[in-house]
């Protein structure tokens, strides 16, 4: 399989359009901060266990949900190639930063085991203000994931690849996300993209090599390129003469 890039492509895109979303499902699911205190240096010390735990699964969804937006964009190169470019590439930076911010979760679970929880809060905040960090980490990359991962089922819909529910689940999970306080309501919403997304990598791991192959051909192409002409070996060349 991994001599064969069409069948290893196809089955890690589907392999991980399933697994990318099912991990940040489960991490809000374990998060102490989900059912227990808001303020994360209080939740997060009451079950440092589960704490870390959570940082992982989100850290690993994040970083493999960057992976698999490639395997998305693969799927527009006949329709909708615009969007998904454009898309595909907001998703794969805005993951890839959001896994960079998971570095402050072990800061505040220290802060909060040796500060009481407002001082805590004050000297992340303090640190997090930083200009170096709003540019460089939190502004505007971070919202590029959520907003692009959308806009890329989009255009895979666009593609004629999925159905119109995909996309609608996906952005009501994600964007449904910004409206509403980090808690319970949080696995509600980010359970749908497990659907939406995971329907997407079954019928990716389903629909063969050649079916994915096909999608490298150009737009209007009628026919495959020729092969590559086999240079002649010496002793070819001899004969030939």
């Amino acid at each position: 399989m991994l001599n064969d890039h069409v069948t290893f492509r196809r089955l890690a895109a589907g392999t991980l359009l399933i697994a990318a979303p099912l991990l940040q499902a489960v991490a809000v699911i374990v998060d102490p901060g989900t059912w227990g205190d808001d303020r994360e240096a209080v939740s997060y010390g009451s079950n440092p266990a589960l704490a870390q735990t959570e940082s992982a699964l989100y850290h690993w969804s994040w970083m493999l949900m960057a992976v698999a937006a490639i395997g998305l964009v693969h799927l527009t190169r006949q329709r909708a190639t615009r969007l998904g470019h454009i898309a595909g590439a907001m998703t794969v930076i805005g993951y890839l930063n959001l896994s960079a911010l998971l570095m402050m979760d072990p800061v505040e679970w220290w802060l909060g085991r040796h500060h009481p929880p407002e001082q805590a809060q004050k000297i992340l905040d303090e640190m997090l203000n930083l200009p170096g960090v709003i540019i460089g980490f939190q502004m505007p990359w971070v919202p590029l994931g959520l907003v692009g991962l959308p806009l890329l089922t989009v255009a895979v819909w666009r593609s004629g690849f999925s159905g119109w529910w995909v996309p609608v689940t996906v952005a009501v999970g994600y964007l449904g996300a910004f409206a509403v306080d980090y808690g319970p309501i949080t696995v509600v919403l980010w359970i749908l993209p497990v659907a939406g997304l995971g329907a997407l990598g079954v019928k990716v791991l389903r629909m063969g090599d050649d079916a994915w192959a096909a999608l490298y051909a150009r737009r209007g192409a009628q026919d495959t390129p020729p092969p590559l002409p086999v240079p002649e070996s010496g002793e070819d060349r001899h004969h030939a003469r």
